[in-house]
């Protein structure tokens, strides 16, 4: 049963939330689809990979990668293409995730 307000209407935040967080880990298995782009986001969030493995339903570590893409606009707008998104929904994506 989906998670309802209190108008017993389905409660689109917690859809938010759920939609954020799927393009966050899309754009995670685009960025380490790539060596060097993969090193750079662990170079630059701090995470390593036991971090990131264990974070990874975390919104805070998720949000962290959609900074890192966010951070270099032509990552983010390749990673929008090859996931099929626009680089505002990743923008959003992480102002949730982040909130």
């Amino acid at each position: 049963m989906r998670p309802t307000a209190e108008n017993g209407k389905p409660d689109s935040r917690q859809d938010s939330a759920e939609e954020a967080a799927t393009l966050a880990l899309m754009a995670l298995g685009w960025t380490l689809s790539d060596g060097g782009r993969a090193d750079r986001l662990l170079a630059l969030t701090g995470l390593d990979v036991d971090a990131l493995r264990a974070g990874i339903d975390n919104p805070a570590i998720l949000g962290a990668v959609l900074t890192f893409l966010s951070d270099h606009e032509p990552d983010l707008i390749a990673c929008a293409e090859a996931i099929d998104t626009t680089p505002a929904a990743l923008i959003a994506a992480q102002q949730r995730l982040n909130a």
